[in-house]
């Protein structure tokens, strides 16, 4: 039986791939002292769509509010906290990279530092991030967890992922002034 931390895992070598795209990009900017704002757009959709909303999403909003109903041993109790922080953090990364690039299209070219600099951020971050989930944390709390439990999750996962298409293109419906209907619910939700 697949675990809950299966899908999570895959999600990580996904978000894994654009960590060298964004070396390419820094090293990119570094020497042509230009960014390629499409790439950017791109990679913010990728970090906020993907990484956050779809991934951070699945951990916190049902992952880790289900560890919280556990009595976690101090270390996993403290590494999970480490990891919300640091999903907090990029976040607030990826808002400084869009504010950054919405500064740099509008001609204010000083914002080409701020740019690299959230960049090397978010790659900095990552990978460790990554490490700390895929090492030290998703393997020992699925103890915490009967099969029963899990399988749940894994549930609540394919619901969540369900989802996030809809959430996506609503939003973007919503950010351009149109008006979002409430969509009945698929079938099984």
């Amino acid at each position: 039986f697949m675990k809950p931390i299966g899908p999570l895992m895959w999600e990580h070598r996904l978000i894994e791939q654009m960590v060298p795209l964004m070396k390419k990009e820094i090293e990119h900017i570094g020497k042509n002292h230009i960014a390629n704002v499409y790439f950017i757009s791109i990679a913010v959709d990728f970090f906020k769509t993907y990484a956050d909303r779809t991934h951070h999403g699945k951990e916190e909003d049902i992952l880790f509010r289900e560890l919280s109903k556990k009595k976690l041993a101090k270390e996993h109790k403290r590494i999970m906290d480490e990891l919300v922080e640091e999903h907090r953090l990029a976040r607030e990364t990826v808002k400084r990279l869009v504010d950054a690039r919405d500064h740099y299209l509008k001609g204010q070219g000083f914002n080409l530092e701020i740019i690299k600099k959230t960049m090397t951020e978010l790659v900095n971050l990552y990978p460790e991030h990554i490490r700390k989930e895929d090492k030290e944390f998703f393997f020992p709390v699925m103890e915490y967890f009967t099969e029963s439990e899990q399988e749940d999750i894994l549930r609540r996962f394919r619901d969540f992922d369900r989802q996030m298409i809809h959430e996506k293109y609503e939003g973007i419906i919503s950010d351009l002034g149109g008006k979002v209907l409430k969509r009945p619910p698929l079938k099984g939700e």
